[in-house]
């Protein structure tokens, strides 16, 4: 018998034990900066050495973490589980993939940043996307086209659809494990999935958070804790055959 599909939604909640600032407070900012002026495609217009600003101390607040016992947790289970595991994370930061480094060896492993990924950049233009470590500036040439003040940060901003809804959608079709941990439930799309799963009616849900998030009552199983608890736990349940 196949193992089950599982699909995995992270937010700020599960690299907050490592160090990563979420920025955004109860008052729309995102360290001091108001949310349009920094995360949206008016804002970069408007400002773009503001956002540039932003995101590149994003970027170098990398070198400071490491991954935490959550994120090494779930690169086990993608490690070591037979069946389909798509991996969802609205995070920026590259913990889940410095966690599974050198360890993953499973063919059905998928990691997706549907919001976007801080250590890449991409042409204004021509969408096309390129690895960046550093910091980035308006002065920066752009690859494909050698023209400088088309680079932006890959990260998707407020108004702009995320990436991978139709891999996404297609794997909470087929779900039957999906656990969401460390997410507000405040931000959509991906506050819906847990509705979209639970409307299939074949899939066990699970919330594993620091409190109940807004959609924590569509959830057959909550767990409440730091992830560092929660998630390797939960994680040795699934291994130990509880879901087989």
């Amino acid at each position: 018998m196949a193992a089950p599909s599982i699909v995995v939604l992270t937010g700020a909640g599960i690299s907050a034990e490592s160090g990563i600032t979420t920025f955004r407070d109860s008052n729309g900012l995102w360290c001091d900066h108001r949310i349009e002026d920094v995360a949206t495609p008016e804002g970069f217009a408007k400002n773009p050495a503001l956002v540039h600003q932003f995101y590149n101390m994003r970027r170098a607040q990398l070198a400071e973490v490491k991954p935490n016992a959550a994120h090494e947790a779930l690169a086990r289970l993608a490690c070591q589980w037979e069946g389909n595991f798509l991996l969802v994370t609205q995070n920026v930061d590259d913990l889940h993939e410095r966690a599974t480094a050198d360890k993953l060896t499973q063919p059905g492993y998928h990691l997706l940043h549907m919001h976007g990924e801080l250590k890449k950049i991409r042409c204004d233009v021509s969408e096309e996307i390129f690895p960046w470590e550093e910091a980035l500036t308006q002065e920066n040439l752009c690859s494909c086209c050698n023209r400088a003040g088309r680079l932006r940060p890959h990260i998707v901003w407020f108004g702009e659809m995320p990436i991978g809804m139709g891999h996404i959608a297609h794997a909470l079709r087929q779900c039957e494990l999906f656990i969401s941990i460390g997410t507000s439930g405040n931000v959509y799309p991906a506050a819906g999935f847990v509705h979209e799963v639970r409307s299939m009616g074949h899939a066990h849900t699970v919330e594993l958070n620091m409190e109940p998030s807004t959609g924590g009552s569509l959830f057959h199983e909550k767990q409440y804790g730091p992830a560092t608890q929660t998630v390797p736990a939960y994680v040795e349940r699934i291994l130990s055959g509880e879901f087989s």
